[in-house]
């Protein structure tokens, strides 16, 4: 059983839902607290055990490239103002996996970008994170799809529970309960009408595909949208192989939608260990009626 050492993450999409601060930056690198969105996907893959990292880019993405590389004049800066706490930060940053990069050259479909990273996974199963889902949870959420794949040894799709009104938003799974959180997946549909959709488990932005998922993307046609996407290849490999998905254990914050990206800035700093007190005496405040004095 091959261990999963890589992980694919797309980035090159053009963040449209947060005009104008995407407009001259890429949406992941948007602040969360105090760290970019995308730092904080890159920590989770690296948290479960990931060594490289994939990155599929477009042009106008190069802060991200940037941000996990070294920054010379700046370590320099630091060291020789003492700001020792800073420069290891920062140095941390370019030291937590191997990074590599790659153009998606068309914009293309989320099965297009992953397909895109195909020669340098190579043979071998590896671990796909979408950028605008961050999760946070005691134990990383790719780390415990990582535990199901190890042990069913077939792709792992992430879902969680959705309001049914909802689920035409997603791809939807149905399936069998094969353990607690455990499905084995009959049905994959996406985007689907309320009264169509399997279940109210959708799928969200975490993935552990095998070999053969690259296959299926290689003959995948574009949708009526023009797009390939990978929830279609994934579907069709239920034909060969299973397919599970893992109702995983912590909370998921959609940073491609303006409300669940304050949403996630405020319930992370309430866990930030210099941020949290004056954060919770502004909420305090906001509740009695009066806004907090800085």
């Amino acid at each position: 059983m091959s261990k999963i050492r890589k992980a694919i993450i797309p980035v090159a999409g053009l963040g449209t839902r947060f005009l104008p601060a995407t407009k001259a930056q890429p949406k992941e690198m948007l602040t969360l607290v105090d760290k970019p969105v995308i730092q904080y996907i890159v920590e989770e893959a690296v948290a479960a055990g990931i060594e490289q990292i994939v990155f599929v880019t477009s042009q106008n993405k190069r802060a991200i490239e940037d941000h996990f590389d070294r920054n010379f004049e700046l370590e320099y800066r630091l060291r020789e103002k003492k700001k020792l706490r800073e420069l290891a930060e920062v140095e941390a940053i370019s030291n937590l996996a191997q990074f590599v990069y790659i153009r998606q050259k068309t914009p293309l479909g989320d099965g297009h970008a992953v397909l895109a990273a195909r020669s340098l996974i190579g043979d071998e199963p590896c671990a796909v994170l979408f950028g605008d889902d961050v999760i946070d949870a005691q134990k990383p959420c790719i780390g415990q799809m990582i535990k199901v794949f190890q042990k069913y040894n077939d792709p792992v799709v992430a879902v969680e529970k959705v309001r049914k009104s909802e689920v035409s938003r997603y791809g939807v799974v149905g399936g069998t309960s094969v353990e607690r959180r455990v499905l084995q997946v009959k049905r994959m549909v996406e985007k689907p009408a309320p009264e169509h959709a399997p279940s109210n488990l959708a799928i969200v932005g975490r993935y552990i595909i095998t070999p053969e998922v690259f296959e299926k993307l290689a003959k995948q046609k574009p949708g009526k949208d023009g797009e390939i996407r990978l929830i279609s290849a994934l579907e069709a490999l239920l034909t060969e192989r299973s397919v599970y998905a893992y109702e995983f254990e912590g909370k998921r914050y959609d940073c491609g939608n303006r409300i669940q990206f304050l949403l996630a800035t405020i319930d992370l700093g309430l866990k930030h260990p210099e941020l949290s007190g004056d954060i919770r005496k502004h909420l305090r405040a906001l509740r009695s009626g009066r806004a907090a004095r800085s």
